[in-house]
């Protein structure tokens, strides 16, 4: 991807269709973070290193039986394709006692995410598809805002909710997510909503992966409970490609 400034960039995979899980549209983001969430293409010399985070996930067993559904596969920051990922749910990333989990809130539009920690208070946009299926992300004027995938849940009901955005920028050098990969578990994140709501999420976990074994059905796949995955890019970023060769990922649930 270039560093010009669009409200729309294309995201999807070789496939170019949403994919449907348990009924609701959920549309493949993870080529997002490789293509639309850096806008730092135009480097002369690499961006300062992300923080990164303490757990880092190895590449997918391409041996390993699964069940999930095959989906389009992540676009680097240069908009070449890679292989198709049908990653494990390992359930690491639950509740630690699935019991006292909260019941689903009704849906409402997310407007701010506030995460103290790193010091994040900012604007949600909402963000949809192109016509060609992939999806939307925030432009890069606006790289100090961060976008939720309307299709999917909203932050509160009950499903995976996503809220996406830039780790930095060519014009602007660190952006809204810069510091993600610094969250631990425990660390508390807010998101206020249209119905005059606040829904507070309790971070379970942060990793790291490589944007060949991005986890697709742990951040896209289909969950009765209410969560939140907070994706951004990150690792090394490469002179060559303009792109970084990591995605960090916040997943958290809503907080009892």
């Amino acid at each position: 991807m270039t560093s010009s400034d669009r409200t729309a960039t294309r995201a999807g995979g070789r496939h170019g269709k949403p994919w449907r899980a348990a009924g609701a549209a959920v549309v493949v983001l993870l080529a997002m973070m490789g293509a639309g969430l850096l806008g730092a293409s135009f480097r002369t010399v690499p961006p300062p290193r992300p923080p990164q985070p303490l757990a880092q996930s190895g590449p997918a067993d391409p041996t390993a039986a699964s069940t999930a559904p095959a989906v389009p596969g992540p676009v680097d920051g240069t908009g070449t394709e890679t292989a198709d990922q049908t990653p494990a749910d390992d359930g690491s990333t639950e509740t630690s006692n699935p019991d006292v989990a909260p019941a689903g809130l009704p849906r409402s539009t997310p407007t701010t995410i506030s995460i103290p920690k790193i010091g994040v208070q900012a604007e949600i946009m909402s963000l949809g598809t192109n016509p060609d299926g992939t999806v939307q992300v925030p432009p890069l004027d606006q790289a100090m805002k961060t976008g939720w995938y309307s299709p999917g849940a909203s932050p509160g009901e009950a499903g995976n909710a996503v809220i996406v955005g830039h780790v930095d920028s060519a014009k602007i050098g660190p952006a809204v997510f810069f510091k993600l990969g610094a969250l631990q578990p425990g660390d508390t994140i807010s998101i206020a909503r249209e119905d005059g709501s606040t829904v507070s999420f309790t971070v379970n976990e942060v990793k790291s992966y490589p944007k060949t074994a991005f986890p697709t059905e742990l951040v896209y796949g289909p969950s009765d409970k209410p969560g939140l995955r907070v994706v951004t890019c990150g690792g090394n970023f490469d002179q060559s490609t303009g792109s970084y060769v990591d995605n960090v990922i916040a997943f958290a649930s809503m907080t009892p």
